[in-house]
């Protein structure tokens, strides 16, 4: 796995920022408009990644096993060309790629942007970068998407689990985001979620929702208490809320109801919400989802 292009500013980095993973997908533009609202929002650099899948596009194919005399082995020769072919045209597409969402995010405003494109897996590429990623920007659905079906991407839901950094995950469309729900269950590891979101900047004085999906109880209603003091950082308008039901629908008709842009979910523990985040209905809710949602690690 190698770095495949060179940053477009020099220097090491020294700070944290906004990561933006694009692919030949319909939310490519959607993913740099999320970004570049973040970066200006969070007031932080970003960086635009493209990862060229070794496995569609090794660069030096594995013939190893292939053992053959005569006109088999000119056939495996020319196959393995046309592999190396088939890599370098999809690194210069890449390239073209990166320049063309560079100039996007230029118009948006971001001038401290850096370009890199790895020769990899997806998610091994971010991982070597989670020490400087404050927030990661992927669209929800991937490359064979179409109108009618909406398919989320191949590796999302193996980058979601094994990240520990905020990821923000975005449909194919752009609005400025302008107010956020925190779905929340009150238990031990959900509080230091709430935590860790007091301390990002990702929604700092925005309206925030803080919605309990459960009974409502004394002890429900001073948990969600606790959790609105722990976040007086965010300098936000904090609303707080128990519904009772399933934690899909109910979270869903909470956001419509309130016509909230943004619903962030963390992954907590064995708690209710973990088994709903990466559980058998992780696939439907992404897939269905409209608007986009921050997954806290």
């Amino acid at each position: 796995m190698q770095d495949a292009t060179a940053n477009s500013r020099s220097g090491t980095q020294d700070t944290l920022q906004v990561v933006a993973c694009i692919d030949g997908s319909r939310a490519a533009p959607a993913v740099c408009d999320y970004a570049a609202w973040a970066s200006k929002y969070m007031d932080l650099p970003l960086t635009l990644l493209h990862v060229l899948d070794q496995e569609r596009y090794p660069s030096e194919p594995d013939l190893a096993g292939n053992i053959g005399m005569g006109s088999r082995e000119h056939l495996l020769d020319e196959l393995a060309e046309l592999d190396r072919k088939r890599a370098k045209l999809a690194l210069e597409h890449g390239n073209h790629m990166l320049d063309e969402a560079s100039h996007r995010l230029n118009n948006a405003g971001v001038s401290d942007i850096k370009k890199r494109q790895r020769h990899g897996d997806l998610t091994e590429s971010l991982l070597a970068m989670q020490p400087e990623i404050r927030l990661l920007v992927m669209g929800l659905h991937g490359e064979n998407s179409s109108d009618g079906e909406q398919k989320i991407g191949s590796q999302l839901e193996t980058v979601i689990r094994s990240m520990s950094r905020p990821i923000l995950l975005v449909p194919n469309e752009f609005s400025i985001p302008k107010s956020a729900m925190l779905a929340f269950d009150g238990s031990a590891t959900a509080f230091r979620g709430v935590e860790h979101l007091a301390a990002s900047p990702v929604l700092k004085g925005m309206p925030l929702h803080l919605v309990m999906v459960g009974n409502e109880t004394p002890e429900a209603m001073a948990q969600l208490h606790k959790a609105e003091a722990m976040l007086a950082p965010l300098e936000s308008e904090i609303t707080l809320a128990i519904r009772s039901g399933e934690v899909e629908p109910v979270l869903h008709g909470y956001q419509d109801e309130f016509d909230i842009d943004i619903l962030v979910m963390g992954a907590y523990g064995h708690s209710k919400i973990r088994r709903f985040l990466l559980g058998s209905t992780t696939t439907s809710m992404l897939t269905s989802a409209k608007k986009p949602l921050v997954i806290l690690r």
